[in-house]
């Protein structure tokens, strides 16, 4: 009898530990957030286009657990008032996708401990005042443009074996959005690519003072074109570049490296590859983090400093875009994937040889490659912001 009573005891806790378990997950399962996005730009800008293919994708992920507002086409200069109205609307997160939305974002945040807020491509969350409800993400970019600058070194190479150009012809162009850190990281790391193929390889980068001009980003490809320059690549949000390559006239083709969208459908004859950041990663697994009452960086699968997170190749947050076979070597896929693989490995210091800089915002501030620089090693954002001697050339 004492053990049929055991039992029953037994049996009683056990079906009161599954009940609570039960009712845990359907708690969780019915929680419900709003996230808020703020956009500089549309869908119409690659840059602009890549978040929102992000955003499409937690949709799917949680269906009715999530409800996503967005605003659009929203300047640096006016992110107050958007932001304003989506705390009004009752937003539990914030994803405001743009650097210079930064600071701005960060003094909401202070005042609304309550709603968790990230500017991706940011880098003040580790920046006192450090909040906890306040963050930080990006991939860890260099590495898709040095594996572009490779594959543009490929087309070089083969330029200068079958004598369409010299070696000293060998010049490559860099439409350029402004003189930060995040851009300077990113063509340094898209010469030195193209550099371990084609030593003799130089750059010319040129601004453009604005994230997202068509006509301006056209029309800088266009002069950096005038100049010498067979390849073109850029860190501005347009296709104007690529419309520039694909146009231009000249006896030797121009060719374009891309960034945040394929540029093969704009470009088909000139296009020879683009990268990415994926945030389609760090989306879901933030919002994860919130339907669970998470801290956001305990569910990050990549690297986690602080309120800032990234990765890499490693983990699919950088991507190689449609390399266009057509126009490219037939040994292109076997360099890239041993590249890919040095890179993931380590085995490859992208930042390093024998080349010094300078820092454009302070002369006396001078780096030599000959020991390495390690981009990413305690950000997300780049912070890379040397402009290398005699190689690569700002004109105005």
């Amino acid at each position: 009898m004492k053990k049929i009573n055991f039992l029953c005891i037994i049996t009683s806790l056990i079906m009161i530990l599954l009940s609570f378990g039960v009712h845990s997950m359907t708690k969780t399962e019915k929680k419900h957030i709003k996230v808020g996005f703020i956009f500089v730009g549309d869908e119409i800008t690659p840059y602009t286009d890549n978040f929102i293919k992000a955003r499409n994708h937690v949709q799917e992920v949680y269906g009715n657990q999530i409800e996503c507002v967005t605003k659009y086409n929203v300047t640096e200069d006016q992110i107050e008032e958007p932001l304003k109205e989506l705390v009004d609307e009752k937003c539990d997160y914030i994803i405001a996708a743009s650097y210079g939305y930064g600071p701005v974002v960060k003094k909401m945040a202070k005042k609304h401990p309550e709603i968790q807020f990230c500017v991706p491509t940011g880098d003040n969350a580790n920046q006192k005042p450090v909040l906890s409800n306040y963050h930080n993400c990006l991939g860890t970019i260099y590495q898709g443009r040095y594996v572009c600058g490779v594959i543009a070194g490929l087309k070089l190479k083969e330029m200068i074996d079958t004598e369409v150009i010299t070696p000293e012809q060998a010049k490559v162009g860099y439409v350029a959005a402004f003189p930060y850190a995040e851009v300077i990281s990113g063509y340094t790391s898209f010469y030195l690519g193209v550099q371990s193929v084609v030593p003799e390889a130089t750059m010319l980068v040129k601004y453009t003072d604005t994230w997202s001009n068509y006509s301006l980003e056209k029309q800088v490809a266009t002069e950096l074109i005038d100049k010498g320059c067979l390849i073109i690549s850029q860190h501005s949000d347009t296709v104007g570049p690529a419309i520039a390559c694909e146009n231009a006239k000249g006896k030797v083709p121009v060719y374009h490296v891309g960034f945040n969208q394929s540029m093969t459908d704009i470009a088909p004859t000139r296009s020879l590859v683009s990268c990415s950041v994926d945030y389609f990663y760090y989306f879901e697994q933030s919002v994860y983090a919130l339907l669970h009452d998470k801290k956001i960086e305990d569910c990050i699968d990549g690297k986690v400093c602080g309120q800032d997170a990234m990765a890499g190749l490693e983990k699919g947050w950088v991507r190689i875009l449609d390399i266009n076979h057509a126009i490219l070597p037939k040994n292109t896929n076997q360099v890239v994937d041993e590249t890919i693989s040095n890179l993931v490995d380590g085995k490859t210091d992208v930042f390093s040889g024998h080349f010094t800089g300078v820092n454009p915002n302070d002369e006396n501030d001078r780096i030599d490659l000959s020991t390495p620089f390690i981009e990413n090693k305690n950000s997300s954002s780049p912070t890379f912001c040397y402009v290398l001697d005699d190689v690569i050339t700002v004109v105005q």
